[in-house]
């Protein structure tokens, strides 16, 4: 196992009172949770996301933390957070990336493979470990 190492588990959800098809909004929630399994304490510092319709639009977005905050996560920590997105098409899909620096100084990235967001199914929504 590596000493730097966090695992993320992914859930998302299609908001039907939130969104507008005839106008093409699709809105859609998704839960972060991401859990230190390394033997360091690291803080999340940055993400970055890459989220796609259906059309093939993308739009990256990056920033400092999640919902406002870097937490620190000792070693064997979590942390959830639920943010959002919005798309012009029923589908996409969402993938990225956290920044995150250990309490030594060392420095590393935690991917975030490619999780659905999807408004046709009737579950609305999947669930992912990574």
């Amino acid at each position: 196992m590596s000493q730097y190492q966090f695992r993320v588990e992914v859930e998302s959800r299609y908001l039907a009172d939130q969104s507008a098809p005839q106008q093409d909004l699709y809105v859609f929630a998704y839960t972060i949770t991401i859990i230190n399994v390394g033997q360091v304490s690291a803080q999340l510092i940055s993400r970055t996301w890459n989220v796609n319709d259906a059309n093939g639009h993308t739009e990256r977005v990056k920033g400092l933390g999640v919902v406002g905050q870097q937490p620190l996560l000792k070693p064997g920590e979590a942390f959830e957070y639920t943010s959002g997105t919005r798309l012009r098409t029923p589908t996409g899909t969402m993938h990225g990336s956290f920044f995150c620096v250990a309490e030594d100084g060392e420095k590393f990235d935690v991917d975030v493979p490619m999780f659905v967001l999807d408004g046709l199914s009737p579950s609305g929504g999947a669930r992912t470990l990574h």
